[in-house]
């Protein structure tokens, strides 16, 4: 690529999503200039170490003067304040996208506030690991990783394109979605299992039945299975809140299946209890078969 698509960006919140998104888009020569901020001076100067950012600052309104694209990699229920922060600082044309697990409160909190000079296209890549901070942030991250994109009627068509081409940089592949079916599509993928991985740590750890740390004696599948309650806390606080309806819509589901099961264990069911499990193992093979497939 002979001349950056992007002259400069402005990551808001440097941790392992903005700080990647940067690190990829430099790594492709889509950027020219990339500013971190944020409030940690000791994430910031990691950023700065690590090469994500070619600039810090914990004043946003400052960090986003005269950027061509802003970031956000905030928890959802910042993004507003955070944008009416910086919104009479933004110039003309600036494309404003987030990364956001939640889209329907994102754009119900941010479209409003928005002049027609500023173009926001709200994203979610579908990545991440339990670790957060600049010092977890990778190039890598989004590589054959889904980016879902959710446009509105108020989305302009350029900055779409635009998005759409940096994330493809980073190694996604693009999915355009109304942010309706991905709030509830991220309530059964990934909001209920992360849900499910607290409560389990929980139960397991306040067992009052043992007086003893169990979870030492823990062995790969705990390990595993709840790696995902290691996630910053924060952030899935606002995702529980800002996503309620479809999140508790996923939990009742599975509820429906945890009594089923508790039911057949209590009944001493094997047949029911294998039918169950064979049904379960079936259907998480098909996903894994169908992932797979080229």
């Amino acid at each position: 690529m002979t001349q950056p698509l992007v002259g400069k960006l402005a990551v808001i919140g440097v941790g392992l999503i903005g700080g990647s998104f940067a690190l990829a888009l430099k790594k492709a020569g889509a950027v020219k200039d990339v500013v971190g901020i944020g409030r940690s001076r000791a994430n910031l100067d990691a950023a700065l170490e690590l090469g994500i950012a070619d600039s810090v600052t914990d004043d946003a309104a400052a960090g986003v003067k005269d950027a061509d694209l802003v970031f956000l990699a905030t928890p959802v229920l910042t993004m507003r304040r955070v944008t009416e922060v910086i919104l009479p600082h933004l110039k003309n044309g600036v494309v404003l996208t987030d990364a956001g697990s939640v889209k329907a409160e994102v754009v119900r909190q941010l479209e409003p506030l928005l002049p027609p000079h500023v173009h926001l296209v709200p994203g979610h890549p579908i990545a991440g690991t339990e670790k957060s901070g600049a010092a977890a942030a990778f190039a890598t991250l989004f590589r054959d990783r889904n980016c879902i994109l959710t446009p509105t009627s108020r989305t302009d068509p350029q900055a779409l394109v635009l998005v759409t081409r940096l994330w493809e940089l980073a190694g996604s592949r693009v999915v355009l979605m109304d942010v309706e079916r991905h709030d509830r599509v991220l309530a059964a993928i990934s909001h209920l299992p992360h849900m499910v991985a607290y409560a389990l740590v929980n139960a397991v750890s306040s067992c009052e039945r043992f007086q003893e740390n169990i979870l030492e004696y823990s062995a790969g599948g705990f390990r595993d299975f709840t790696r995902i309650a290691s996630s910053d806390p924060v952030m899935w606080r606002d995702i529980a809140l800002t996503n309620r309806e479809a999140l508790l819509e996923m939990m009742a589901c599975f509820e429906t299946f945890f009594v089923e099961l508790k039911a057949d264990i209590a009944a001493g069911d094997g047949e029911r209890l294998q039918d169950f499990f064979v049904r379960s193992k079936a259907s998480r093979d098909a996903i894994v078969k169908q992932k797979e497939s080229p």
